[in-house]
This record gives structure tokens, sequence and C-alpha cells, in this order.
């Protein structure tokens, strides 16, 4: 079977809006939660309006009722949308998340062996639980903060112009600064993170190895050596998340400083417009609320660039399994008469060109009779069972059923046709009947088990 997993080695946004699509999110339901943060990011708009009318005419005769009410009306209508929108997100982001982990926990179950050959258990099982978990996080948590962050920002600004156009000036320079501070600490971060997720998932596989295999552990006396692997594993970790750290030091503290001394500065020229009669207070009031409905915002957007950047790379990671190809169970016919000897001709196997495993196989195992096949550690037994089970397709000559190759039979129907108990007897999650059941279609009663347990070598 030939496999296809070439993968863009640079994630991108498009990768990332195709997978969420993909989950077929309720439309519905995101639609009217983003309604809900566009409602609330509206009322935010307006209080610093009201506040400014309350502060210019600042007297216990002059506030009126319909003040007050309009007041409070926009604080519970900004809280109730707000409060409404982070549940639906947080409701779609768990809904998106399960998707994606369906479609995932689907395609393992169907991709070939040779996937397995090459991938580690733990790096796939990362995939499903730790990079999923950050395109949750992402759509949960910060993605109301991209569309309501700006409109706020470019809300607050159209109000702001119209208050004052110079110090709304003043107030832009802030953005070409932002943006040279947070695009290089933005690509460094998206390597980083990927870095991170790559090294987990290596982590996730050296533990489930070593779980696994407890009792070979134990017996081999090798604890002390485990242990030390794994904590080769944990210092990556740490060196990695420290990284991160560094980043996340970086970006928060800085633009804080940079919009904190745009608020000092704000107030300090504020001031002197009041002064000078340019501006009321009550208009230096609301400019400065306004400001702060910017400063706001523009913390979460840079929050929500550092957790796309984490995303980014954790759909790339997401895409090389969902884009793998996988085993064909349908093509082909039925076995319908599986009573015919299965005869190999001059079969050839390698796993890669270095690696040649069976060289020119000939025989024949005949219906009815037991054959077998005996040999060396490392002779190809198993994989010559491999080849029966179409795990794998030889590299050169036939397998055939009769006359006709196995290739000609859908895999579901020939492997249903093969009973395959392995070296070690693994068990699966459940009772014992469970697992003599495990693989049959339909019901089973007491009476057919007991009589296959008759039969010999089956006891």
């Amino acid at each position: 079977m030939e496999v296809r997993n070439e993968i863009k080695k640079k994630g991108s946004w498009r990768q990332f809006l195709r997978l969420i699509q993909d989950t077929n999110p309720s439309k519905g339901i995101l639609v009217f939660a983003l309604f809900m943060s566009l409602l609330s990011t509206g009322a935010s708009l307006f209080i610093p309006m009201l506040t400014k009318g309350l502060v210019d005419n600042f007297s216990l005769s002059s506030i009126s009722t319909g003040q007050i009410v309009g007041l409070v009306a926009f604080f519970i209508m900004q809280t109730i949308a707000a409060g409404l929108s982070i549940y639906l997100l947080n409701y779609i982001g768990q809904k998106i998340v399960a998707g994606l982990r369906e479609r995932l926990w689907k395609k393992v179950l169907i991709l070939p062996v040779s996937y397995y050959d090459q991938n580690r258990t733990g790096d796939t099982i990362s995939r499903m639980t730790n990079d999923t978990g950050v395109v949750k996080t992402l759509i949960s948590e910060h993605l109301s903060n991209l569309l309501t962050g700006g409109i706020s920002i470019v809300g607050s600004l159209i109000v702001l112009f119209v208050l004052d156009w110079k110090m709304t000036l003043l107030l832009l320079t802030v953005i070409p600064l932002s943006v040279l501070i947070l695009v290089p600490l933005g690509r460094k971060m998206y390597k980083i993170s990927k870095a991170l997720q790559d090294e987990t998932a290596s982590f996730t596989s050296v533990l489930t190895q070593v779980l696994s295999e407890i009792r070979l552990v134990k017996s081999s006396n090798t604890e002390k050596r485990e242990y030390e692997t794994g904590n080769k594993g944990i210092e990556k970790l740490l060196q990695f998340g420290l990284k991160e750290g560094k980043v996340q030091a970086l970006i928060s503290p800085v633009m804080s400083f940079v919009l904190m001394a745009l608020l000092v500065i704000i107030v300090g020229y504020g001031g002197m417009r009041v002064s000078s009669g340019a501006l009321t207070t009550g208009e230096l009031v609301a400019f400065i609320l306004y400001l702060v409905q910017i400063i706001m915002p523009m913390s979460q957007l840079s929050m929500f660039f550092t957790q796309f950047q984490k995303a980014i790379g954790a759909t790339e990671r997401i895409n090389t399994i969902l884009e793998y190809e996988v085993e064909d169970h349908e093509t082909g016919v039925k076995v319908t008469n599986a009573k015919q000897p299965i005869v190999l001709e001059n079969v050839y196997f390698e796993y890669n060109e270095e690696e040649q495993v069976l060289k020119n196989i000939d025989f024949t195992i005949e219906s009815g009779k037991v054959t077998a096949i005996v040999g060396p550690s490392g002779s190809g037994k198993t994989t010559l069972f491999s080849l029966l089970e179409r795990f794998y397709e030889p590299t050169s000559g036939a397998i055939k059923l009769g006359k006709d190759a196995i290739t000609n039979y859908s895999l579901q129907s020939w492997r249903r046709q093969i009973g395959y108990v392995s070296q070690d007897s693994p068990l699966i999650d459940g009772t014992i009947r469970d697992n003599i059941c495990y693989g049959v279609e339909g019901e089973v009663t007491d009476e057919e088990i007991e009589k296959v347990g008759t039969w010999p070598r089956v006891t």
C-alpha cells in the first residue's frame, strides 16, 4: 500500500479554519454567541458617554432617574450578554474538540500498520488529547476576544475622534509600536509551541511504552535506566516551557508598559486640554474610559495572538494524522469459499530497501490441515503472518486463496476468515466473555462459547 504523508511543513490559518469547518460546528449557536459578544461590547461603548453626562452635570438635583436607570440597564445588558457569550463559546469549543477527537479516533482505527511502525503510540495519543485541547482553548477562551476586541477598539476610536481628534492621533502612535513587538514574538512563540507539543508527544510515548511493559522493566531491573530516560524528557519539557514563559513574559509586560505609558501621557495632556477649556471634565473621563476599553482588548488580542500560534502548531500535527492514507476495507469481493489452500508464490518482502525480510518464499498451506511455520527469532515468521493478514503487501510475488490473489477480496471479508492469536495474547477492556467474542458480529450464546472451548488447541 502506498501511503501519502506529505504535509505542509508550515502551518497556516487556512488549515486551522478548514479543520474547524470539517467538525461542522453549530453555526446558529456560534452566530448567537458572537452576537451576544457584540451586544456586550456595544453596551460597554455607551457607558462612558453616560458617565460623561453625569460628570459634566454633577449635582444631586441634575441627576435624573432616567440616567441612573439607563446606566444600570447597560451594565446589566453587558453582564448578561457577556455571560451568555462565554458559556456558548465554551460549549462550541467543547463540541469542536469532541468532533476532532471523534474524527481522529475513527481515523487511527483504519490507519495501516505501517503508520504505527513509523509513529510511536504516545505521539498519536498526544495529538488526540493535548493538541485538540489547544484548539479548544483558542475557541472557547480567546475567539470572542478577537471579534469583540476589534469592535471595541474601532468603536472607541471613532468616539474618541469625535471627542478630541488631537489626543486620538496621539493614541494611535501605539499601534505600529505594538505590531513591531507582537509580530516577531509571535513567530518565536509558534516555533517554541510546536517544539513543546512535539516533546510532549515524545514524553507521552515514553510513558506509554514503559508503563505498558512494566513487567519487563521490573524483571530486567531497568527502573533506574527508565527513570533517567524519563527525566531527560521532563528536563526537555522544562526547557521548552521556560522558553515559552520568556516570550510570554515579554509580550504582556511590554504591552502593559506601552499602554500604561500612553495612559499617563493622555491623562497629562488631557488635563492641559481641560485647563485650557478645549475639553470638559466629563469628556476627559469618557476619553480615559474609552482608552481603558482599548487597552484591555489590545492585551486580550495579544493573548489571542499567542494562543493562535499554538493552535496553528497543533493543527499541523493533527493534520499529519487526518491526511494520512487509510486502509481500504470495502474494495474487493467477499470470500465465498475459504476452504481452499493458501498458496505463496515467489514472495519477497522488505520493510525498506536495506531490510529484506523474506526472499523467494514458495509453499502451500492446505485447507483443513495443521501447518506449522518454524524458524529462529527474526527469521520472518511474524512478518509472514502479517502478509497473510494483509497488514503489508509483498514487495513482489503473490499470495493466493486457491487460484485467486487474496488482494481480490475486501480486507473486511478476508480478515473475517482469520482467527489471529498473538504470542502475548492481549486482552481488551471488559469481561472474559467479551474477549472470547471479540470481533464476532451478532449475538453469541453461552452454548456456542462452551462448544468452542472444547475445540483442540483452544483450551
